[in-house]
């Protein structure tokens, strides 16, 4: 018996190699197919895509990627560029991208999806182009779209169409979230404190998104030193808390125009003139306004004192 055992050990290890090529010739060549239909999808060759599709269904009709390859290929199939005629109509565009199409090219493209799928973007934003700013219908305007294809600036040109955006809380947040992108914190800081005393939910939203470095090292020490509710509402506080840990941007807050004047704009207004009362020396002043500060919120007067 001990004669033939090599012989045995021989033969599976012959068997073993030639059943583990078979398998990687089989995943090679469902991977080419498969890349088939995603390059002519890319290229926007529709009719090159199906019949791409069928040669996958036909060799390997159980491949995972079938169902979301056709997904795209029926829609693109039916895909127009002509203008939206009314909300509706791109309401209805904006919910086959998000719901059926991003899963589908998720699922099946890869890495190529995310620049696919921003193409997409960019042609619902330009249908988009005549749809007027409708705040139960917010979601259906350019601007949002242009934002998700990552064409910034025009996210930034579709938001100063609309009228008095700068006194609307989520064309503000758009134009807050693009200027980010596009010039960082620095020159953005009145934006900032405005949408945070209109809408620190919609705040926590652009900070959720943003990849500022100093804003986002702001907002971390927010969140563990601000003695507040512990809540996205804190953040209204937030552009007068900012002075108490970085006073040297007092001019920077003074871009943002007056709001509603309700407790956290006039702190922060009375923290921009403690400043400057305390650069003068004026003592009896500065412990006026101290107490101004303290009965408008206690837990920021505390902020306040820790750096003096």
């Amino acid at each position: 018996m001990a004669l033939h055992e090599p012989r045995v050990a021989a033969e599976k290890r012959e068997h073993e190699p030639k059943s583990m090529q078979f398998d990687l010739f089989n995943d090679s060549h469902s991977v080419t197919l498969r890349n088939d239909v995603i390059l002519a999808l890319e290229s926007g060759h529709v009719g090159a895509a199906r019949a791409a599709w069928q040669t996958l269904r036909q060799h390997y009709p159980h491949d995972d990627c079938l169902a979301h390859f056709e997904v795209l290929i029926e829609v693109e199939e039916q895909r127009t560029l002509e203008v939206f005629p009314d909300h509706d109509a791109m309401r209805e565009a904006r919910l086959l991208l998000t719901q059926s199409m991003e899963p589908a090219a998720q699922a099946s493209l890869g890495q190529q999806s995310s620049a696919w799928l921003r193409k997409r973007w960019q042609e619902l934003a330009r249908r988009a182009v005549g749809l007027a700013y409708r705040a139960d219908r917010a979601q259906d305007h350019a601007a949002p779209a242009w934002m998700r294809a990552g064409q910034w600036q025009a996210g930034v040109d579709a938001t100063a169409s609309i009228e008095s955006w700068r006194r609307i809380p989520t064309p503000l947040s758009w134009m807050l979230q693009a200027r980010l992108k596009l010039q960082g914190v620095q020159a953005n800081w009145g934006l900032l404190a405005e949408l945070a005393w209109m809408s620190p939910q919609l705040l926590q939203v652009v900070f959720d998104q943003t990849d500022d470095p100093i804003l986002l090292a702001l907002v971390t020490k927010f969140e563990l030193n601000f003695e507040g509710a512990g809540q996205c509402r804190d953040l209204v506080w937030f552009p007068a808390w900012i002075l108490t840990e970085r006073p040297a941007l007092a001019s920077a807050l003074t871009q943002a125009q007056a709001s509603q004047h309700r407790e956290p704009e006039q702190a922060m207004r009375v923290l921009l003139e403690l400043l400057g009362l305390e650069r003068q020396g004026r003592q009896r002043d500065v412990i006026e306004r101290r107490k101004t500060l303290r009965a408008l919120n206690g837990a920021l007067y505390a902020a306040y004192l820790a750096t003096r």
